[in-house]
């Protein structure tokens, strides 16, 4: 960890851009409290200073709340509209939403859908702002019109209010838009940059210049790409010709380097430092041949270090060269913003040249509290207080300006807080600016620079069409209309002068403890009792490096795989593994269990029962705890495994042993509340009524190769804790990968007598285990023909009821809307249909576009499949590796050749010379006019795509329900009415809302399906292993042995 509190001592002055790189990504995930315990000690200033600022600060919020201003533009319209309300979620959805819908049906539904509970005549004139008053007016108007009695009632109110409804639509949603294009003026300056420049040019009058940013999405495509370039350069030009008067500041552009590439990411790396590189050098030569400052913006955290990259790969060529217009932006919430800004204090002393610093609070807070949680990662990457986030905004400065003429220094802040202990720490020097987002912070900046001559202020200025307002408008919102921002407090006279400019340090010295402690830890999310599994960041060096490293040292191991009945591994006929990614490629050997060792098995799982089902629930769970450690602590070799042996990616292996994980600590947790107490009953006095539950008998998991590790384990630990022994058959292609589950489930204490590995051949097992009376239950997740077949043999035995809990196979299907956003949807699709090569159970095979949308949802679809890397799954840059074997490959390749011969293609991703020897398949998409128009499930990277009108909807859920599969279904609209009436009319185990719709996590997401997609209970879910028990009920007569003493004994006292 960085000793923030030395950073300016001599220590640190000489480190080189390498050890600095070392520290930063170091930073990632260090301890928060320790770490801010540095940063108070940098950015807390003597007490008489303090109170300078503070004073300097109240006065300034109280000139600001006394002037006429305060009851205009953003700052009242955030405090009437917080997004603490329900009106100011509402309006925020509908801001951008109507604006991009294309289809009056779909608009209209979401005005109902959104407006009709909202309480808008509340917010009627309670705002002198013009802003406030339209947006009010407007739904007031639409909410007064559309909320009618939807049941009816006969009277004649209801009656007209309905006509209304059904005739004054058209006339509510221009209305809306109205309103809705008004506040998008309060955040965007104009829809071009010469629109923007004489917009603006009021605002250089009183002394502000402007930073141009271009509104829009990141690039899925390279189309996508090249035209956010082509923004960037007109604007450059555009902005080069703007003449500056004497004295004042020239205008800047930022530019974000998520919309020049459509593979920003580490995995890319390779890609991103030739390809984007030079892209950002031609803009940045540009802009210097024009004398156009250039900004990078600041982006997610995943993101940071190859931006770094990309900055100094730039900053080292020619188009810098002698030229100080190039600057950074930082994010002050970021763990690691101090040791970026000593990163880059070197880079500038390297080269002699001063970098423009914006450092600003930042923008993903919530989004990466959400991610790292997700992740399973040890720590947050930011700050879990708003007053860490403010301290380490003020260290930042102190740093930036003690460093000279490194840094021309941009503090982006609306606070008067952090105004003046800026100006506090600057003393006389006024050779930096501040900056403010066009449409706030006007009114504290007019003011300051009516106060201070030669302070200079830069707005943030958004240019773009309304409909790309919405990544912008959220940010924006979440930074400064939560109840806690400077911004939306600054003009609410209920809120006291003295809660808006107390100094960070005081605030955070006043918690009793630094970190915020109620956001958990990502390891802790789950409460007390379960640990989250861990994750690995595979865009973060300090964990990249000694993660590859480790797995890359069990490739090339050989793994053996052998039956192991009794605690003894056996012989037979061994075969040859070889791994899906080369075929040529031998991984280990596996013996198939005979039907012989198969049988011994099962004798000694049926003498063992009852002992192992005696065996104290606590001391099972524990076992379940132990084997999760062990996994955890050998997940590299796992990993390394599930690639070789099943074809996975890295990211597919971390994902694939964290479910196993999980799947251990819930499944012991669930029988510690289940299995571990007897159930009182009431009754009669004079007896005892008690149930608890106890294991079935023998329990056979037969497990599929798509999920070698995670199902594998989740089947097997369920059967065991629950007092079952186990038969644990794993699928024929990923042998290698369950010996290696079995043998560490045996080293966490789980009996050798009670847990035997029987790798069988699949109609060996069938014929001589199920056909057994000593099964007592099976868990199987495979084929739904196949679990027909496990199901008829069950029933045609002369013996016990077994139960059968069967996960089968899916045609999941997504449904689209045309008030979904486009750019979501395909990063959903793509991620959805060619994860894992498609072959998940849970994969999208069949998309249902409204038409409205279907052109540009199809366009970014076909670019961005364009983008995909197909290759050798160890490597970190594959993004699709191969299906299971070659019999799964001619197959697809079959349907695959029947489609195109129909002209039914749309876009199929490129297949890359070299992977001829291995089982490769490029994900492709085709139009069909019906899910029914398939006969089967096509388990691989095939997307079948139906387009639909906005009235036929109930078709197509009827046509998902009729097919007969019932397991996963996706929904994107950002109408939540549309969305329940979906999600309570399809017949499917699980629904996903505007997200991908594979990747359920354990005690989540509980996961399985109906109908021909399995029986249930679901897997990770509450009810999963009351399926592998059976429920015991004792009575036992307490009077019988001499009356019913506790009757007699209680007396008749009142």
């Amino acid at each position: 960890m960085l000793k923030a509190s030395q950073i300016l001592s001599d220590k640190y002055q000489e480190l080189s851009l390498e050890q600095w790189q070392e520290i930063i990504t170091n930073n990632y995930d260090i301890d928060e409290s320790a770490y801010l315990e540095q940063l108070l000690e940098l950015a807390t200033p003597d007490q008489a200073t303090i109170d300078t600022i503070t004073s300097q600060a109240s006065q300034l919020v109280e000139g600001i709340r006394k002037s006429n201003k305060a009851k205009e533009g953003v700052e009242a319209f955030l405090q009437q509209y917080s997004l603490s309300t329900k009106e100011g979620v509402v309006l925020m959805c509908l801001a951008e939403a109507l604006l991009r819908i294309p289809d009056s049906n779909v608009a209209n539904s979401l005005i109902r859908d959104k407006l009709s509970t909202a309480e808008w005549k509340k917010h009627t004139g309670q705002s002198e702002s013009m802003l406030v008053n339209a947006s009010t007016w407007g739904l007031m108007l639409t909410g007064k019109i559309v909320d009618v009695d939807k049941d009816g009632d006969g009277k004649p109110d209801t009656m007209l209010g309905g006509l209304i409804a059904k005739f004054g639509e058209p006339v509510i949603r221009q209305a809306m838009n109205q309103a809705m294009k008004l506040m998008g003026r309060q955040f965007v300056l104009g829809r071009t940059i010469n629109e923007a420049i004489k917009r603006g040019s009021k605002s250089i009058d009183k002394g502000y210049t402007h930073s141009f940013d271009m509104l829009g999405e990141a690039a899925f495509t390279a189309e996508d790409a090249q035209k956010y370039f082509d923004a960037y350069s007109r604007a450059i030009d555009e902005i080069g010709a703007v003449q500056v008067k004497e004295g004042q500041l020239a205008p800047s552009i930022s530019i974000k380097l998520s919309a020049l590439h459509p593979r920003y990411e580490v995995a890319q790396r390779d890609r991103v430092l030739t390809e984007m590189v030079a892209s950002v050098t031609k803009l940045t030569q540009q802009a210097r041949d024009l004398d156009v400052a250039i900004t990078v913006d600041a982006e997610e955290a995943d993101r940071l270090e190859l931006s770094l990259e990309i900055f100094e790969a730039v900053y080292n060529s020619e188009a810098c060269q002698g030229w100080n217009g190039f600057g950074m932006v930082v994010q002050a919430y970021s763990k690691r913003a101090l040791p970026v800004l000593a990163w880059l204090n070197a880079l500038s002393q390297k080269h002699g040249r001063q970098i423009p610093l914006r450092l600003v609070k930042g923008a993903y807070w919530d989004s990466e509290i959400k991610w790292s949680q997700q992740a399973g990662l040890g720590s947050y990457p930011v700050y879990t207080r708003k007053a860490g986030t403010d301290v380490s905004y003020l260290a930042c400065a102190k740093y930036i300006l003690a460093c000279g003429n490194s840094f021309y220094p941009q503090f982006a802040t609306h606070n008067a807080q952090t105004v003046f202990s800026i100006m506090n720490m600057a003393a006389e020097r006024r050779d930096f600016e501040f900056q403010r987002l066009h449409g706030m912070g006007e009114i504290l900046y007019d003011m300051i620079l009516q106060q201070y001559p030669g302070l200079r202020c830069r707005i943030y200025a958004p240019v773009g069409n309304h409909k790309d307002l919405l990544p912008y408008l959220v940010r924006r919102l979440l930074e400064n209309g939560a109840n806690t921002s400077f911004v939306h407090q600054l003009v609410d006279k209920d809120t006291p002068v003295m809660s808006l400019v107390e100094h960070p340090s005081v605030i955070l010295k006043r918690y009793q403890t630094l970190h915020n402690d109620r956001i958990p830890l990502p390891p802790h999310i789950y409460g007390a009792d379960r640990l989250n599994s861990q994750g690995t960041n595979l865009h973060i060096n300090s964990q990249i490096k000694p993660f590859m490293s480790t797995v890359e040292s069990f490739l090339d191991k050989k793994w053996h795989a052998k039956p192991i009945v009794n605690g003894q591994e056996l012989t037979s006929e061994e075969v040859t593994v070889t791994g899906p990614f080369d075929n040529n490629f031998a991984i280990g050997s596996a013996h198939k269990a005979t039907a012989e060792q198969a049988l011994d098995a099962l004798t000694v799982a049926k003498q063992n029962f009852i002992a192992w089902d005696m065996t104290p629930v606590e001391q099972r769970a524990s076992m379940l705890d132990k084997v999760a450690d062990l996994f955890e602590e050998n997940k590299h070799e796992l990993i390394a495994l599930c690639c070789r042996d099943g074809g996975k990616t890295m990211q597919d292996g971390i994902d694939e042993v964290r479910e196993a994980v999980d799947f251990c600590r819930y499944y012991a947790n669930k029988a510690r509340e289940d299995f571990g107490h007897e159930i009182k009953l009431p009754g009669p006095t004079g007896e005892s009524n008690d149930m608890y539950l106890q294991g079935r008998g023998v329990f056979a998991c037969i497990s599929p190769w798509n999920f070698p590790l995670a199902i594998f384990t989740g089947q097997v630990v369920a059967a065991l804790v629950a007092g079952n022994t186990v038969l644990a058959k794993p699928a024929d292609q990923t042998t290698l990968v369950a010996y290696r589950a079995v043998q560490l489930m045996h080293q966490a204490g789980i009996p050798t007598s009670v847990l035997h590995f029987v790798p069988c051949r699949g109609s060996t097992f069938g014929k001589t285990v199920l056909a057994d009376p000593r099964i007592a239950g099976v868990a199987f997740t495979g084929s739904t023909s196949t679990a027909h077949t496990i199901n008829r043999t069950l029933a045609a035995r002369d013996s016990v009821i077994a139960p059968l809990i069967a996960e089968t196979g899916g045609q999941n299907a997504m449904i689209v809307d045309s008030s979904a956003l486009p750019e979501q949807v395909v990063a959903d699709v793509i991620h959805s249909a060619f994860t894992s090569a498609g072959q998940r159970c849970s994969a999208l095979r069949v998309l249902y576009v409204q038409e409205d949308i279907a052109d540009r949802i199809l366009e970014v679809l076909s670019g961005a499949m364009q983008e995909l890397r197909l290759g050798d799954p160890s490597e970190l840059k594959t993004d699709v590796g191969p299906v299971i074997d070659a019999a799964s490959r001619a197959e697809l390749l079959g349907h695959i050749q029947e489609l195109k011969d129909a002209g039914k293609l749309i876009a199929e991703a490129k297949l890359p010379e070299g992977l001829e020897q291995g089982n490769f398949i490029a994900p492709v998409a085709f139009r069909i006019d019906s899910i029914n128009d398939l006969t089967q499930e096509w388990f691989g990277p095939i997307l079948h795509v139906v387009t639909f009108k906005s009235k036929e909807l109930d078709k197509v859920i009827a046509e998902i329900n009729g097919y007969g599969y019932g397991l996963t279904l996706g929904i994107h609209s950002r109408n939540e009415s549309t969305a329940t009436y979906i999600d309570k009319r399809v017949r499917v185990g699980n629904v996903y809302i505007n997200r991908n719709m594979i990747g359920a996590t354990v005690g989540v997401q509980p996961f399985g399906g109906q109908g021909l997609s399995g029986t249930g209970p679901k897997a990770g879910g509450p009810f999963y292993l009351h399926r592998f028990a059976t429920e015991h009920t004792r009575t036992n007569n307490t009077a019988a042995i001499g009356g019913n003493a506790t009757l007699l004994s209680l007396g008749d006292d009142e």
